[in-house]
């Protein structure tokens, strides 16, 4: 191989190198200004969707490296998280996980889970919605909830504790009394219909209170659960809330 072809060689290499070398500098600014964006753009979409404040936080996070996504049209894994949302009568911190979310919203995601908590005081306002009940006197026991309340006796006022387990049906969250407790002795609710008779009725019958009419219908509640001194509600989220108009709407119970 002669010197000058060795040179010339040597100077396509050099070139190679510089050009790879740009590209991935190029490919990394565009990574990095595409981190700044797209979380903007994902935080001002759930903001305007869901009704909040146009300040409120949202914190969000795009699983891997997202240049290959948007040129693929769509995000694979998307964190959101926020707390003191408050949608339609109940408030409580949020945290969802989509999938597959499209980038221009002109078809479904894959689909996606949320769960929100709520305090005891954020319970107490959800359960004042519910003409009658004592949702004043309620507390968070796991893994039920409790309230107090009196039966009318004989003219006499007796003050009852009552437990209610927790449950979810029908977009539905629903309290079931399982047993209460009078003068400091635990009765089931069967004992309690026994000593009370009828008077107990209007106490031990099924609390349900619908949250699907506040939140999107794409949203269908899953479970409900008390843990330590919150009570957690879980939700499957149908892929559609991004492009159908009505699972973007309400939902009903």
């Amino acid at each position: 191989m002669s010197p000058r072809t060795r040179r010339s060689r040597g100077r396509w290499a050099i070139g190679i190198a510089i050009a790879v070398a740009v590209m991935a500098v190029l490919a990394v600014g565009a990574e990095l200004i595409a981190r700044q964006l797209v979380p903007d753009m994902v935080r001002a979409a759930v903001v305007e969707r869901l009704a909040l404040p146009a300040d409120h936080p949202v914190d969000v996070e795009v699983e891997g490296i997202l240049i290959p996504q948007l040129i693929g049209g769509s995000l694979r894994d998307v964190h959101l998280a926020s707390q003191d949302v408050t949608i339609g009568a109940f408030t409580g911190d949020v945290v969802a996980d989509g999938q597959e979310i499209p980038i221009r919203a002109d078809a479904p995601a894959a689909g996606g889970t949320a769960e929100v908590r709520m305090t005891t005081e954020q319970l107490r306002s959800l359960l004042a919605t519910i003409d009658g009940f004592p949702a004043d006197s309620v507390e968070l026991e796991a893994p039920n909830v409790t309230a107090a309340t009196e039966v009318e006796l004989l003219g006499a006022a007796i003050p009852l504790g009552i437990t209610l387990e927790p449950s979810a049906a029908d977009g539905q969250i629903v309290l079931t009394p399982v047993e209460g407790t009078v003068a400091g002795a635990t009765v089931t609710a069967d004992g309690l219909r026994a000593q009370f008779g009828s008077l107990a009725d209007p106490i031990l019958q099924d609390r349900r209170l619908c949250i699907a009419d506040s939140l999107p219908a794409a949203m269908t509640l899953q479970s409900i659960e008390v843990v330590d001194e919150e009570l957690i509600a879980r939700f499957d989220i149908a892929g559609g809330i991004i492009d159908d108009p009505a699972l973007q709407q309400n939902g009903t119970c």
